[in-house]
C-alpha cells in the first residue's frame, strides 16, 4: 500500500526506549586515547564507550592548507526502537550545546498509513483471527469463492475483501475476469462506476503488469506462491478499496491506492478469506461518487508502481512464511525492498522514458530528501513505521545503498542479491549481514557517510562509501525538471571550527543524526569533541553508539 498525498499531522511527543545514564556527567574529554589519524578520504568509527566520550584530532601540519573532517553521530544497534540523546561538545565552554534535533515527534497517521502499518503487522503475528472460523461479511451476499483452476475472459467471481483500514470485517464484492494474461487476470468489481476503463486501458494495464512489472519483480525476489493453482496474480479493482477513506481523509491525507493481504494466501488462515493470490486497488471515479476522484488516466498511472510495490510484499510472504516457514520480514526491511522495487519497475522504462521512470522513482527520492534534511528524527529499524514517510526514504535507501555495494552491479548481479534477502528465514539485520558477510554495524556507518560524500563536490569518496545507480546532487534537480521532487539534494551540514562544535539532538537505531563539518585552520594545535548524552553523561552501550568520522581534506 503507498500513500499518495502528505497530510498536516498533530504532534506526540514520544518517550526514548532506552534508559539514560545515571552517572554524573564526564570532564571535558578525560582520556588517554591515540589521535584520530586520518589522511583525506579515510574514514573510522569511533566508538565512545571505550573513549570516554572523547575522540582526539593531532594537529594540522600544513602550513597553508585547512584540514576538514565530517563527523556523524550515529546509534548502530540492531535492536529496533533504541533511541538516546547526544551532544557533541569541541571544548568545555561548549558542553551545554543547544538542541540541533528535537525529539522524534511521532504524527497521527493518515488511514491509508495505519492500514499499510496493520497489514505488516499481521502478517507479522499471523493475528487474521481464529483458525478455521469464516470472516463475517459486513451484508449477506453469496459465499465468497475465489476463480477456478483456470480463468477466462467473462468469467466471475466472488471475494471477500477488507472494507476498513481498522478492522478485519470484510465485504463481499462481485467481480468479472475482463482481461487474462500469461502471469495477471484482471477482475473489475461489477458495480464500479461508469464509465471505467476501456479494453484498451485494460489491455494495456495487462501488459504492463504481464510482460514489465511481473518480470522485474519475479527477477529480483523469486515467485509468488500459487495456491489456487491457476499460475495467475489476480489483479481486482474494486469499489471498496475506494471507500476505505472517506473523501475528506482523501484529499487532505491521502487514499489507498492497493494493497496485499497475507490473509489471503496465508497456510493456516487462507480459507477466511480468499485463498487466492489478489492485488487489490482502486477502481476510476471520475465523478466522486465512492470517495475523491479517480480518473481513468490517474489510475493508469498509480496503480502500476502499487503493483510493483505490494507484489515484492507477496513474494516476500510467500518465501518467508509458506516456502521456510519462519515469520514475514520485518517492517523496515519489508518496505524497503518494496520501494525498491518501485525503482526496479520505474527502470524498465529507460533509457527513453524519463516521464514513466518519475511515476515509479518521485516518491522514493521525495521521501529520502526528506529524511536526509533531517536524519535525526527517524529511526531505520523501526517497527512502528512511526515517522511515516521520510523513514519508507530512509529505508529505501538503505537497500538502494545495499544493492550498490555489490560486486557485480549489473542488474543480474543485483537480482540475485535481493532474491537472496527474500529467500531466507533470516530477517532484518541479520538478514543483511549475513547475505553480506559484514557486521551490521558497519553497513550502516558506511551508508551514512556515503549519504553525504557519495557525490561531495570535489570530493571522490572511497568506492564503499557510493551510490553507484545515484548521483544525488544532479539527480534532484535534474528528476525537478520532470515531477514533483525537490530542486536540489536537502541534505545540509553545520559548519565550524574545532572549538565551534556545539549540537545536541538524538540518535536513533541504526539511523545517522546529524553531519558536522569541522574546518582546522592551517598550522592550527590538536582538538578534542566531546560525544556524550545531552547531560554530559556516557552514552548507553545499548544503542552502540559511534561517531564516524572521515577526513574530506
Amino acid at each position: 500500500m503507498r500513500r499518495l498525498q502528505v497530510g498536516w499531522w498533530p504532534l506526540v511527543l514520544l518517550a526514548a526506549c532506552s534508559r539514560e545514564p545515571t552517572g554524573p556527567p564526564l570532564a571535558f574529554c578525560p582520556t588517554s586515547a591515540a589521535p584520530t589519524v586520518l589522511q583525506p578520504k579515510e574514514y573510522t568509527a569511533v566508538n565512545p564507550v571505550a573513549t570516554d566520550g572523547c575522540v582526539v584530532f593531532p594537529p594540522n601540519p600544513s602550513a597553508t592548507d585547512t584540514a576538514e573532517y565530517l563527523l556523524v553521530p550515529q546509534a548502530t544497534t540492531e535492536t529496533p526502537n533504541l533511541s538516546s540523546s547526544f551532544k557533541l561538545a569541541g571544548s568545555a565552554a561548549a558542553a551545554a550545546a543547544p538542541g540541533f534535533a528535537a525529539a522524534l515527534q511521532a504524527p497521527l497517521l493518515s488511514p491509508a498509513e495505519q492500514f499499510h502499518a496493520r497489514l505488516r503487522e499481521l502478517e507479522r503475528t499471523r493475528g487474521y483471527g481464529a483458525r478455521g472460523v469464516s470472516m463475517a461479511p459486513s451484508s449477506p451476499s453469496p459465499s465468497a469463492q475465489a476463480p477456478l483452476a483456470t480463468v477466462m475472459v467473462g468469467d466471475t467471481g466472488h471475494f471477500r475483501v477488507l472494507n476498513t483500514v481498522t478492522a478485519l470485517t470484510v465485504d463481499q464484492v462481485t467481480a468479472v475476469a475482463k482481461v487474462v494474461g500469461q502471469h495477471i487476470a484482471i477482475f473489475v468489481d461489477t458495480g464500479a462506476p461508469q464509465p471505467g476503463l476501456s479494453s484498451f486501458d485494460l489491455d494495456t494495464l495487462r501488459a504492463v503488469f504481464d510482460s514489465r512489472l511481473y518480470a522485474a519483480d519475479t527477477a529480483a525476489f523469486g515467485r509468488e506462491s500459487d495456491i489456487d493453482g491457476n499460475g495467475l496474480v489476480i489483479v481486482l479493482l474494486t469499489n471498496t478499496v475506494n471507500k476505505m477513506v472517506t473523501p475528506a481523509q482523501c484529499s487532505s491525507t491521502g487514499y489507498v491506492a492497493g494493497f496485499f493481504f497475507g490473509g489471503d494466501i496465508d497456510p493456516f488462515y487462507r480459507s477466511q478469506f480468499n485463498s487466492a493470490e489478489i492485488f487489490y486497488a482502486i477502481v476510476p471515479d471520475s465523478l466522486a461518487t465512492l470517495s475523491c476522484q479517480h480518473t481513468t488516466s490517474s489510475i493508469k498511472r498509480l496503480v502500476p508502481p502499487t503493483f510493483v510495490h505490494e507484489f515484492q510484499h507477496m513474494i516476500s510472504y510467500n518465501q518467508h512464511v509458506l516456502v521456510r516457514g519462519s515469520q514475514a520480514e520485518v517492517l523496515w526491511l519489508n518496505e524497503a525492498m518494496s520501494h525498491y522495487a518501485e525503482e526496479l519497475g520505474g527502470r524498465t522504462y529507460l533509457p527513453g522514458d524519463s516521464a514513466t521512470f518519475c511515476r515509479f522513482a518521485q516518491g522514493n527520492l521525495a521521501n529520502f530528501g526528506n529524511y536526509v534534511a533531517s536524519p535525526g528524527s527517524y529511526a531505520l529499524l523501526d517497527t512502528s513505521g512511526i515517522g511515516g514517510l521520510p523513514e519508507r526514504g530512509e529505508w529505501w535507501s538503505f537497500v538502494r545503498y545495499m544493492v550498490d555495494q555489490r560486486p557485480d552491479t549489473s542488474l543480474a548481479g543485483a537480482n540475485a542479491f535481493t532474491r537472496a534477502i527474500d529467500q531466507t528465514s533470516l530477517l532484518g539485520a541479520a538478514n543483511l549481514a549475513a547475505e553480506t558477510g559484514t557486521p551490521f554495524a558497519t553497513l550502516v556507518e558506511r551508508w551514512a557517510l556515503a549519504n553525504w560524500v557519495s557525490d561531495a563536490l570535489n570530493f571522490v569518496a572511497p568506492p564503499e562509501l557510493q551510490y553507484k545507480k545515484w548521483a544525488f546532487r544532479s539527480a534532484y534537480p535534474a528528476m525537478n525538471r520532470w515531477c514533483n521532487v525537490p530542486g536540489a539534494y536537502p541534505i545540509t551540514a553545520r559548519v565550524s571550527a574545532p572549538t565551534g562544535v556545539s549540537v545536541s539532538g538524538t540518535i536513533r537505531s541504526g539511523s545517522g543524526a546529524v553531519y558536522q563539518r569541522v574546518l582546522q585552520a592551517p598550522g592550527a594545535s590538536g582538538f578534542r569533541v566531546l560525544f556524550s548524552d545531552s547531560a554530559g553523561r556516557q552514552l548507553p552501550v545499548a544503542v552502540a553508539p559511534r561517531l564516524n568520522v572521515i577526513r574530506i581534506r
